[in-house]
């Protein structure tokens, strides 16, 4: 098989904190994340999806919340490592793309260094990274600002 796809998806509640993590960016915010490690949804999405496309677990069997190594971990080092391991089977990422599903922060100001941040760890062109955003138009969890999601989409190529 000459390509493979994969699909991830995460979630996370906010907490105490004056930023969010988004796609490798510090964006400001009036709230922070819960979460093990820097919560950052829209990496953990992708490592997923990137995992997901040769049926190798999600990322809590690779960083489980249970290790305290990855206690406040950057989640760069999750998708680098993870296309360590499509690498090492003789695959790369074609393209990835992620959507963050939140009323608050916008993402749109931030995209483009979110999307130069994921294309540096894959070491592809950033014209092959997709980041954007919508809304759940206030209904749900995120709609009333309790959290805040991600899903990503990746084709994997042979290397």
């Amino acid at each position: 098989m000459a390509f493979r796809i994969g699909q991830g998806f995460d979630v996370h509640a906010f907490g105490d904190g004056d930023h969010v993590m988004l796609g490798g960016v510090r964006v400001p915010h009036a709230r922070g994340i819960v979460a093990h490690s820097d919560g950052d949804v829209a990496l953990h999405a992708l490592c997923d999806a990137m995992l997901g496309a040769l049926a190798l677990g999600d990322i809590g069997t690779h960083f489980p919340p249970s290790d305290a190594r990855w206690k406040g971990a950057d989640s760069r080092a999750f998708v680098r490592h993870c296309d360590a391991l499509l690498r090492e089977r003789g695959w790369r990422v074609g393209n990835a793309d992620i959507t963050v599903i939140c009323e608050r922060p916008k993402v749109g100001p931030h995209a483009r260094a979110m999307r130069e941040a994921i294309a540096a760890d894959l070491g592809i062109d950033i014209d092959d990274v997709s980041v954007k955003a919508t809304t759940t138009e206030t209904l749900g969890f995120a709609g009333r600002g309790e959290g805040i999601a991600a899903q990503a989409v990746c084709l994997l190529v042979r290397a």
